[in-house]
Parts: C-alpha cells; sequence; structure tokens
C-alpha cells in the first residue's frame, strides 16, 4: 500500500526509505509517525483486495448505480466543478468531479467509464470522514476494519459472487485538495494510477472530507479524499 507525495504548492514527496517504514508501522504507530512528519501538503494511498479469483473485463450487475455520474466523464470534455475547494456544502459535486476525471482518463486509455455505486460511494465517504476524525491516514479504519471487509459488510456483494476491489485514499492542502489537484496527483503514482487505469474494474464510489487528519494539514485548508473500486461476477 504505497504511500507517495504529489507535487503542487508547498508539496513535498516522500523518500522511500520513510515510506517503506511508515508502510510497517500499525495503525497507531502511522498515526504518531504522521504527527512527526507534517510537512507534506498532498499525500497518497492505495490498496487492493480480491475475493473470490480475478475477474475478466467483462460487464457486471451494479444494484443501486447510477449512470449519471459515470455520463458525465464519458462525454470527453472537460468536468465541471474540478477546480471547487470541498467545504462540506458542495460534497456531492465534488465527488462527481472526481469520478468524472477518472473516468475521462479511462476513455482516454480505452477503457469503459466506471458506474457510480451506492453502496461504494457511502463506504468512501465514512472512510474519508473516519480518517479526519481519528487523525490518522491510512486504509484500516478506527475500529480495525479493512477496505476489503468494509465492502464484505455492506450491500455491494452479490450472492456466490466473485469480487475485485480496490482503494485510493488521499488528502490535499490548496490546489491539492481540489478533485483536479488529486486525482493528477494519484496519475503521478504508478500504483494509483494503475487502479483507476484496471480495466477489470466497473463500480465505483468516492468520499471527501473537507478536512484533514489533524495535524498533518494543520493550518492549511484542505480536503481527504477515499475511492472505492469494485467488480463483481457471478
Amino acid at each position: 500500500m504505497p504511500r507517495a507525495g504529489a507535487r503542487g504548492t508547498g508539496s513535498q514527496d516522500a523518500g522511500l526509505a520513510s515510506l517503506q517504514r511508515f508502510l510497517h508501522l500499525r495503525r497507531r504507530a502511522r498515526r504518531a509517525w504522521l504527527h512527526a512528519r507534517a510537512v507534506a501538503s498532498a499525500s497518497l494511498l492505495a490498496c487492493v483486495g480480491m475475493l473470490g479469483g480475478s475477474l475478466a473485463p467483462a460487464a457486471a450487475h451494479a444494484d443501486g448505480a447510477t449512470g449519471a455520474t459515470a455520463a458525465s466523464g464519458a462525454a470527453g470534455g472537460p468536468c465541471r466543478d474540478a477546480g471547487l475547494a470541498p467545504d462540506g456544502v458542495n460534497s456531492a459535486l465534488v465527488d462527481a468531479a472526481t469520478l468524472c476525471l477518472m473516468n475521462e482518463i479511462r476513455l482516454e486509455h480505452g477503457l469503459h467509464a466506471l458506474r457510480r455505486n451506492r453502496a461504494l460511494t457511502a463506504i468512501a465517504t465514512g472512510q474519508a470522514h473516519d480518517m479526519v476524525r481519528g487523525a490518522y491516514f491510512g486504509d484500516q479504519s478506527l475500529s480495525g476494519e479493512t477496505p476489503l471487509a468494509r465492502i464484505m459488510a455492506s450491500s455491494y456483494p452479490l450472492a456466490r459472487s466473485r469480487l475485485l476491489t480496490a482503494q485510493n485514499i488521499g488528502w490535499g492542502t490548496g490546489p491539492n485538495a481540489t478533485p483536479a489537484g488529486i486525482v493528477s496527483a494519484w496519475m503521478q503514482s504508478p500504483p494509483h494510477r494503475k487502479i483507476i487505469l484496471t480495466a477489470a474494474y466497473r463500480d465505483v464510489g468516492v468520499g471527501v472530507a473537507p478536512s484533514t487528519p489533524a495535524p498533518i494539514g494543520s493550518g492549511w485548508s484542505g480536503a481527504t479524499y477515499a475511492v472505492e473500486f469494485g467488480a463483481r461476477r457471478r
């Protein structure tokens, strides 16, 4: 689960050595580590989980999915609200713009657009706010649940289906806190880029909290993002 810095105003790339140390710490130790190294204006984390085997790039059934947001990314034009700074009121617009940007990128690479899924959106929103509330930055929630565990406990899995999941998370300040800033940072990080450009994923949920886990973004206006990717096949 790589963590990387994103280039931008006031940003700082994380070194490989400190990255490896971070990844091998428990969540509480990570929190203490972040308190000691509150220097970057944008950070990212990606993780992948799989249950029941790999998925071929075939269409998956998506209960609770809507096509309107995905269609906005399929239009090929600029995504509205890509430069919005999350403020707690515009979360739906920020979520839609983030998905739109990822779908534009996928379409540029000959991939299908992702469909917004309500269950995955709820998980992503919950994880973004959980990180801010718990003052940590990582894939495991305050209650100890992994991304895959949260998905398995939701309405997303289908009975007797194979499931493929992944998660990208990130926080940013200033221009890095916008959908454009976060998605640009993910695309500059190989693990995050690979998840966004994985053909097998069909469904997605985006969540944003209009703040950063204290104190890593202390003194700056920022936001924390989580994106849950999924695919399921009977």
